[in-house]
């Protein structure tokens, strides 16, 4: 996801879950369309070097783990400041946790 509005709508009308390192919201779309993710890291997390660093940590994540996820969702992924000082296994699990959170991990993969 890259526009601004599909952010919003996630945001709005989207289930949030909570963790230490990172915040996920989730919305619905529909069973046939494959899932999107959305990444934000705010400027209170580092600087542009760290910021990016986080950011693909998360991007990998997910793209190692898409099988995994369920189809038809939107996925707004939000760094903490503690995200910076995670490696990329530690984001990884997080990222699987979080989405377990939301039950949108396939059940066969769990």
């Amino acid at each position: 996801m890259k526009k601004n509005g599909d952010f919003q709508k996630v945001y709005q009308a989207g289930r949030a879950i909570a963790l230490r390192t990172l915040v996920m919201y989730v919305l619905a779309r529909g069973k046939d369309t494959p899932s999107r993710i959305g990444i934000s890291v705010s400027k209170k997390v580092g600087n542009s070097v760290v910021r990016h660093r986080v950011k693909r940590l998360i991007r990998e994540s997910h793209r190692r783990n898409r099988h995994k996820i369920e189809d038809g969702f939107d996925i707004v992924v939000i760094a903490r400041n503690e995200a910076k000082n995670r490696d990329y296994w530690d984001i990884e699990r997080v990222f699987l946790q979080a989405a377990a959170m939301h039950h949108i991990v396939k059940k066969e993969s769990q």
